[in-house]
């Protein structure tokens, strides 16, 4: 039987790693004109809403990815 509080821990790792990679890691940048394109598509007012969208659809994706990362290590190597 799994444990409650594990997809608990599973978002908290993930958001954890999506805040590691933040510090560590760039968000890719977008050229002027698909950030116009961008920007009339989602009906954004400024370019500081697109960017937040992207920095934190950026970070959470590399954190989900360090995340499944580590825990397949974790499993393969070093889990009992």
């Amino acid at each position: 039987m799994k444990p409650t509080s594990e997809p608990v821990l599973t978002a908290g790792g993930i958001l954890l790693l999506a805040f590691l990679s933040c510090l560590l890691l760039p968000a890719p940048l977008l050229g002027q004109e698909l950030a116009q394109k961008l920007m009339s598509l989602f009906h954004f007012v400024d370019m500081n809403q697109l960017y937040t969208i992207i920095f934190c659809l950026w970070f959470l994706f590399l954190g989900a990815i360090e995340y499944l990362a580590i825990r397949f290590i974790w499993r393969r190597w070093f889990a009992v």
